[in-house]
């Protein structure tokens, strides 16, 4: 009976050679792939060069030890250590992972999570039998190898889950540039043709979107948040005998606003009624508004005396007055190229605005506090821009070569901060993107990052975020997303469909 009983300890311990050559083996013939898996993982992100190799690694010195007959022992121990590990994982990512992410690599590719669960607790059993027979062949008190089979599960387990917290805590406070995916996180609902693709988002209301246009820019067009019913209509302002550039419109339910910053004017008027009237003259200068209420701005202008971008307040009425706020847009270079940036409506909380910097790695949250604002970094590394101008004998700058753009677009909802990224960050190899843009959210409220999903390969003009979703102007077309589930924690009233 004992010679039999070592048979099958041997067996076990071959079985232990065959799985972890064949996962080893799988791992290294697709390292790449199997290494951007593990970026994915929704537990070990933030170590997925060290668990990439390391993993490897011990699979492989496992596979030493259970073929050398006096280090088989500690080869069987170290495969129920391997093997808790592998179960705990597995546990936690079914259990408490905010999504069950690809597989990675070897066996785990034939199974689905919960049969792999399974078939791990297995061979956790048998890895036990059989350092149980060969403790017993070799006459070791029973109460010695309980204790170690059971300090190797403890370690083990406690291991991966300190790996989890301290991988959370990476990813969301102090991200290296790791992106945590979110698989087909959206689905496109309806899409739309538009007219031409000077199309750009002016705002919305309980009932639908509205549409500016850099072509025709006194036509306001407002869809339904489902496609169905367009209608526009031709704003037609009181005073108009000016040398124009770039008129735009804002709305902001019961009103729209237009506006061209290098004429100092601001027209408002109701959004039933065409006819917009003056509401402010000769007050101030200014690239970009957002709207606080029918008589307040933030206004996003240049200094007289610096010439460098600054955030600026205007008030409107009886006692018209303007402030600002130099300390807000912080100057690394020139103050105005490395300053650029686009400043936001947040689509749920009025009174809110966020400014996203172009070339570097940071947000500012604006609201009636001001100057107080909040920032907050993007997993992006690039802190400083990255572009060479020269300052010309006529005061004007230009730049040298094109920059490094961090930022291109950001969406504003609740406490959700929806940023298009213009960088790829680690272990996103050219054949993962294939040319799509990655959106990277944020929690402004915690000052976290919480994960990141892909759009389909197209153009991406212009986008906002609305109770009813993700909606995207993509050259001529319009498109509307639904998030296939709130992210965890989430109180927005986000359609999820």
């Amino acid at each position: 009976m004992k010679n039999i009983a070592y048979i099958i300890a041997l067996l076990i311990a071959y079985f232990f050679v065959l799985l972890f050559c064949y996962a080893g083996i799988s791992k290294v013939l697709d390292f790449e792939n199997f290494q951007v898996q593990i970026a994915q993982s929704p537990l070990l992100s933030a170590f997925a060069g060290f668990v990439s190799y390391s993993v490897i690694l011990a699979e492989i010195i496992i596979v030493s030890f259970l073929l050398i007959p006096k280090l088989r022992l500690v080869g069987l121990y170290a495969s129920l250590g391997m093997m808790t590990a592998f179960t705990i994982y597995i546990y936690l990512i079914l259990n408490y992972s905010d999504f069950v992410p690809c597989s990675c690599g070897g066996i785990l590719e034939k199974m689905g999570w919960t049969e792999h669960l399974i078939f791990n607790i297995a061979c956790i059993f048998l890895s036990l039998i059989s350092v149980i027979i060969i403790e017993k062949h070799r006459q070791t008190k029973k109460i010695k190898y309980f204790i170690s089979s059971a300090i190797i599960i403890i370690l083990s387990c406690l291991m991966v889950i300190i790996l989890f917290f301290q991988s959370e805590h990476i990813i969301k406070k102090e991200n290296n540039f790791t992106r945590k995916f979110l698989p087909n996180f959206i689905i496109e609902n309806e899409k739309t043709d538009l007219e031409h693709g000077d199309y750009y988002f002016a705002g919305k209301d309980n009932k639908g979107i509205y549409l500016g246009s850099r072509s025709t820019p006194l036509i306001l067009t407002k869809i339904d948040y489902r496609f169905k019913r367009t209608e526009s209509f031709r704003i037609i302002p009181d005073h108009s005998d000016y040398s124009f550039k770039s008129l735009q419109i804002k709305v902001k339910h019961p009103y729209y606003y237009l506006y061209d910053g290098t004429v100092p004017v601001i027209y408002r008027g109701t959004l039933n009624d065409s006819s917009a009237k003056t509401i402010s003259k000769g007050d101030a200068f200014f690239s970009q508004l957002a709207v606080i209420d029918s008589s307040n701005f933030i206004l996003r202008t240049q200094d007289s005396r610096t010439h460098e971008y600054t955030i600026a307040r205007l008030r409107t009425g009886q006692k018209t007055n303007i402030s600002l706020f130099p300390t807000i847009l912080e100057k690394q270079i020139d103050g105005i190229f490395d300053c650029d940036g686009k400043l936001i409506e947040n689509q749920q909380h009025p009174g809110e605005f966020l400014y996203t910097y172009f070339y570097r790695n940071q947000l500012i949250m604006i609201n009636d506090s001001l100057p107080r604002v909040k920032r907050q970094s993007t997993i992006d590394p690039i802190s400083k821009a990255q572009m060479n101008i020269t300052q010309l004998s006529n005061g004007t700058h230009m730049m040298n070569a094109p920059p490094v753009r961090v930022n291109i677009q950001s969406a504003f909802y609740g406490n959700y901060v929806y940023n298009i990224s213009g960088l790829p960050g680690k272990f996103e190899p050219a054949r993962l993107r294939k040319g799509r843009k990655a959106i990277d959210i944020y929690r402004i409220d915690r000052n976290e990052y919480i994960a990141s999903f892909y759009l389909p390969k197209q153009k991406v003009e212009d986008i906002i975020v609305t109770p009813e979703g993700l909606y995207i102007i993509s050259g001529k077309q319009l498109l509307r997303y639904h998030f296939r589930k709130p992210l965890k924690g989430e109180a927005e009233n986000l359609t999820t469909e």
